[in-house]
């Protein structure tokens, strides 16, 4: 039997059941799972709270790292005993659970030098890393990026891979705390929203010309902030709404403050090509394999925990990266 955590309807961190369900064989296409640990992830509250609407009943998370158990018919790029990790959106829904059943198209073979706790960490987080680096927008030395949630699991890869491209960070936080986390992953600057103005800020830390690019995870309480922070023709990447989703955007605001480029990119549509999602994978395990990017995991959880995991991830108590363990 396993241990999973399903929800039976929307709602707040309460939904969130501990039960024990028999797993099938993997049928054609599949296999079984047995996870190590399981990464948690803001996305994971959208889909308890319904923002992302999914069939109820249904299992949570979407991001693991564990050993390969059994085949399906036509699996042939696995063995039994096989190290991997994954994440997605809908098509891998149902991590947070001891053992799955799994698509092997999902599935990424872990380098021996990469652990499960750091995979399950940083799958979604650096692939997320990898497409915003390598993907949006072809930076050069000393570009000014301005990164929303610098302290989050992917503010501080980003901030580790940025400063590796010479890219100036400007990072926003929430506390004092999180600005010493942000300035030792590798931010030249750090904003504390909480008693400063980003956009002044911004201005002044670039002499007046604005950011080359903002990346915002925060959404409708940042939003009009950010596109003040950009240079004329700059862009603004929407990566996330953890504040709220923003309503009612004009696109002649874009014209207004500058030609601004805006974008709202998803990681589906940058790892939906098997090559693609190898190379940013491979890219992402080879600055962690040679310790040029860390992954701080900050939090860890037991699975009959994660009313409170989700607790601490919405009130903004966490740093780095979270994760279940077994």
């Amino acid at each position: 039997m396993a241990k999973v955590i399903r929800i039976n309807q929307t709602g707040g961190p309460e939904v969130l059941q501990l039960q024990e369900l028999e797993v099938s064989k993997p049928g054609p296409g599949q296999v079984l799972l047995r996870h190590v640990a399981v990464g948690l992830n803001y996305a994971d509250t959208y889909f308890r709270n319904g923002t992302y609407p999914v069939p109820l009943p249904c299992g949570m998370g979407v991001e693991a790292s564990g050993v390969v158990q059994s085949l399906g018919e036509g699996v042939t790029q696995f063995a039994l005993g096989d190290r991997v990790t994954y994440t997605g959106f809908i098509n891998t829904l149902g991590a947070y659970s001891t053992e799955r059943i799994i698509a092997a198209d999902a599935l990424i073979k872990l380098p021996d030098n990469i652990g499960f706790e750091a995979a399950a960490a940083m799958t979604m987080r650096g692939l997320t890393s990898a497409y915003l680096m390598r993907r949006i927008h072809n930076f050069k030395p000393d570009d000014f990026l301005l990164l929303h949630a610098a302290a989050g699991g992917v503010g501080l890869i980003v901030s580790q891979w940025a400063k590796l491209l010479g890219i100036q960070v400007i990072g926003t936080v929430s506390t004092d705390a999180k600005a010493e986390v942000a300035r030792q992953h590798g931010c030249a600057h750090v904003i504390n929203y909480s008693h400063e103005d980003v956009a002044a800020r911004v201005r002044q830390i670039t002499d007046g010309r604005g950011a080359d690019v903002v990346f915002d995870s925060v959404g409708k309480s940042t939003f009009l902030a950010s596109l003040d922070s950009l240079k004329r023709r700059g862009l603004m990447v929407c990566v996330g709404t953890s504040s709220g989703v923003i309503d009612g955007f004009n696109p002649n605001l874009l014209a207004m403050k500058g030609s601004l480029f805006l974008t709202r990119p998803a990681l589906a549509d940058y790892i939906s090509d098997p090559a693609e999602k190898s190379a940013l994978a491979a890219e992402l395990f080879g600055h962690v394999a040679a310790g040029r990017i860390k992954i701080e995991i900050n939090q860890r959880y037991a699975l009959q925990d994660a009313q409170q995991a989700h607790r601490d991830l919405e009130s903004r108590k966490t740093t780095g990266s979270s994760i279940f363990v077994f």
